[in-house]
């Protein structure tokens, strides 16, 4: 286990000045307009889905959509290199003015650019281009508001001061989420599904230029200063953090052993939780919104007062003891919001089982645009079966059939037999499919799976305990990371080295979490098999984390 190097810390100052006030509010600020720009099409997946993807069947469709969401989670960690070394050449300051305009233009353009239905297949690449652009956006602006703001702190404080930044995407997401909910509210669902989800994307044009204000009265990092001025600024940051094995070492360590598992978390707690309430539970969207948001308002809080902690006993307690109960309790906690959220959902599931008996040559993961159906097929019996309790949320087995066999379904008692529309064409290869679509949901219903969840029959404290649990969990691994990122690297190549690793951590292992948590409970039918994904991260971070790297909450960043 590594140990932290002797340090002789400057003395704590008390309170939080006037000066440091500003600096923390005017960087959590714009940060927080800056997530509420890339969180609102997240937020909005299922509805962007329908606009974007009409072309595929709604389980893939969304698919897609979250794919979508995911590569601007992917090119974050190209924004990490690219901002990161212009912030360590040019200056905290300006790098973050530069993000922030990048993020606010391109949130503006998806609010008003065309449906698949107006430009084709148009719409999706300029939609996955702009995605693109705000996750450059981002890889360099949270680095640089971390930064900025531990560099402004005291000793003995960057842990509570940098907690302020730690609250600002879940601030942006809760701000988000606020402004969907009103509009829904004023428009109607209906009226917002149509045209009103744009509502919200229009709207960051405002945040932007707010956002702009707000940075153009800041001064630059006095550490970063104090380096300009005496000429020791790196002028090759990302040799210096990536070409050497010292530093490049540490880079390694911190994704595996922090950031990594801290993604996993934070995706898993609120944006997962979301998703499976809404797609999976089949509770009404302002309904699971408001849940959301109450366990946010709730739990934010926690950030703040485990970035204070940090400062008492160390980051990596902290941090690791939230993967470690993360991974422990992530499926008695899903499996509760079933409980609680769909009662006849879970109800139905023990009673009537649902297994699909197929030959699993017939069965094949759908996930292809109609432009390139000509070469795919997707009327096999098997994939006829699964789209319909893939759309309901259904949970079920696969049982293996002898090879040429017609898959069939079966829900307790009764078994539903499927068809191969490879044999028919035309009118009637889709009367006989609305005829299946038909009887299978007919067979659902009569074992008692629900449609959606009944709002009257939810236990509405106890599923807010338990998303509030899962927020708390954020709190834990996410409050303190900013400091310990901060402390880890020198001050010459701090912007460069603390991105990459957080953005390859929340922009790869975290981002693709919904998307690759979603495609696993499609290929194992299994509604909870996706909770595996987060669970491994996180344990893996708990044991690279606790083993391999260092405390830092005494390390002085001024030396």
């Amino acid at each position: 286990m590594s140990t932290t190097p002797a340090t002789t810390p400057p003395p704590q100052t008390r309170g939080i000045s006037k000066e440091h006030r500003k600096v923390i509010i005017a960087s959590s600020l714009g940060t927080v307009f800056e997530w509420y720009d890339f969180y609102l099409y997240g937020s909005l997946a299922a509805v962007i889905a329908v606009h974007f993807f009409s072309a595929l069947a709604p389980g893939p469709a969304f698919i897609m959509a979250l794919l979508t969401f995911a590569a601007g989670f992917a090119v974050r960690p190209f924004g990490a290199i690219v901002f990161g070394r212009l912030g360590d050449m040019i200056g905290r300051k300006y790098t973050f003015l530069i993000t922030i305009v990048i993020m606010g233009v391109s949130t503006f353009l998806v609010g008003v650019l065309p449906g698949y239905a107006t430009i084709g297949i148009a719409a999706p690449i300029i939609l996955v281009v702009l995605r693109c652009l705000q996750g450059l956006a981002l890889g360099g602006e949270y680095g640089g508001a971390a930064t900025y703001v531990a560099e402004h702190a005291p000793h003995g404080k960057r842990g509570l001061y940098t907690s302020f930044i730690q609250t600002t995407a879940t601030v942006g997401l809760f701000l988000s989420l606020l402004v969907i909910l009103g509009c829904r509210l004023i428009l109607g669902n209906e009226a917002f599904a149509e045209w009103g989800w744009r509502i919200p994307f229009l709207i960051s044009f405002v945040l932007l230029i707010i956002s702009i204000w707000i940075r153009m009265q800041l001064s630059e990092s006095p550490l970063f200063q104090k380096m300009k001025e005496e000429g020791t600024r790196s002028k090759a940051p990302l040799t210096e953090s990536f070409g050497t094995w010292s530093n490049g070492r540490i880079v390694l360590l911190a994704l595996f052993g922090a950031t990594a598992g801290q993604a996993v978390v934070w995706y898993a707690g609120q944006f997962y939780a979301l998703f499976f309430m809404t797609q999976t539970l089949k509770v009404d969207p302002i309904t699971a919104n408001l849940f959301i948001a109450a366990a946010l308002a709730i739990a934010t809080g926690g950030f703040v007062f485990f970035g204070w902690l940090s400062d008492k006993i160390g980051r990596k307690p902290i941090i690791m003891a939230g993967c470690l109960l993360a991974a422990l309790t992530y499926f008695p906690i899903f499996k509760g919001l079933t409980h609680y959220a769909n009662p006849a959902l879970e109800a139905a599931t023990r009673d009537a089982p649902a297994v699909v008996v197929a030959d699993p040559r017939d069965c094949s993961f759908q996930f292809v645009p109609s432009e390139l159906k000509s070469h795919v097929t997707f009327n096999n019996s098997c994939d006829l079966v699964k789209n319909v309790l893939n759309a309901r949320g259904v949970s079920y087995t696969n049982e293996e059939a002898p090879a040429g066999t017609l898959a069939s379904v079966r829900i307790g008692e009764r078994v539903v037999q499927s068809l191969n529309l490879t044999q028919l064409s035309g009118e009637d290869a889709g009367e006989a499919q609305a005829r299946l679509t038909a009887e299978l949901g007919s067979a659902l219903d009569a074992a008692g799976y629900p449609m959606a969840a009944d709002n009257d029959a939810m236990n509405k404290p106890m599923v807010l305990l338990l998303l509030t649990i899962l927020v708390l969990y954020v709190t834990m691994v996410y409050g303190p990371i900013a400091a310990w990122l901060v402390e880890l690297f020198p001050t010459r190549i701090r912007y460069t080295s603390m991105s990459l690793p957080y953005h390859i951590g929340n922009g790869w292992f975290g981002g693709f979490l919904p998307t690759t948590a979603f495609a696993v409970v499609l290929l194992t039918g299994n509604i909870y098999a996706g909770l595996w994904y987060p669970i491994v991260i996180a344990v893996m971070t708990f044991i690279i984390g606790t083993f391999f790297l260092r405390e830092t909450k005494d390390v002085d960043i001024t030396q």
